[in-house]
């Protein structure tokens, strides 16, 4: 049997292995199989701990369809959480495909990361041809939408709309996911601007659809409205599962919420075939 944890930022759910301790491969089939919500522990990305060279711990993940990314910004603070009680210790560094994370206690179940730079230029996002990232119409089923492209170790496109909450997020992300734009598909940001220090957002989360929250979907989006002059350097971004603090200081995304452990459990991986 093997050992894993049900973590959760803001209902953003993870299936949690450790393999410091024992080799785990786990590819995109067993990822798939983990992530069904029938058939299996059910999440919206598995997370497994990996020793690391250069910082404390590394982090890779794979979204609900198995495919393997860059940057989970909510599972960054669950993966801290845990670190940081295990080494006694208020800050620790996360290796992940994109790139290293300063993640800081701060306070109660709240975790802070620095999710490094929001990188605006297209062929950084990536984007298929040049475009200018930070204000571009695109059109949907004859809607015309006004988005920001951005990377925050993984593609974002943002999209301002009047009312976030009538917005069909279900029919209108995956077009955008899948769009030709994007070369790498991309993650899809539905916001609205309520004051300079309020944004609300919803979310289609690349290879996992509509999520409860998306850490570095708000990163983006913060970065986004703060480039476009919309708010100030620092807002309360509103999620479906509740709200995060995002700030823009000295060129870097910083991310507050919470971290939640659901559960302790134990499975057997040769069900699945591995």
């Amino acid at each position: 049997m093997t050992r894993f944890l049900k973590m959760h930022g803001l209902g953003n759910d993870f299936a949690v292995f450790d393999g410091r301790k024992q080799a785990l491969a786990i590819d995109a089939s067993l990822a798939r199989a983990l992530a069904d919500r029938r058939r299996g522990i059910g999440c919206d990305q598995v997370i497994v701990i990996e020793r690391a060279v250069n910082a404390d711990a590394a982090m890779r993940i794979r979204n609900a369809d198995g495919g393997e990314v860059e940057s989970c910004g909510n599972a960054a603070r669950c993966v801290a959480r845990l670190v940081m009680e295990e080494t006694d210790r208020d800050s620790v560094r996360l290796e992940t495909l994109g790139g290293l994370l300063i993640c800081t206690d701060a306070g109660g179940d709240l975790v802070t990361v620095d999710m490094g730079k929001p990188e605006f230029a297209w062929e950084k996002v990536p984007l298929s041809k040049p475009v200018e990232t930070g204000n571009f119409p695109l059109e949907v089923d004859g809607t015309s939408y006004s988005a920001t492209a951005v990377s925050m170790g993984n593609p974002h496109c943002v999209l301002f709309v009047y009312d976030a909450d009538a917005t069909a997020v279900t029919s209108i992300g995956p077009r955008i996911e899948n769009n030709s734009l994007f070369p790498n598909r991309t993650n899809v940001e539905f916001v609205t601007v309520r004051d300079a220090n309020h944004l609300r957002m919803r979310v289609w989360e690349r290879g996992a659809g509509m999520t409860q929250a998306c850490g570095s979907g708000a990163c983006a989006a913060s970065a986004a409205a703060f480039r476009r002059g919309l708010t100030g350097s620092k807002v309360e971004v509103q999620l479906d599962g509740g709200m995060l603090t995002l700030e823009q200081r000295d060129g870097h995304a910083l991310m507050t919420g919470p971290a939640a452990l659901a559960y302790r459990g134990e499975i057997d991986l040769s069900v699945f075939g591995a």
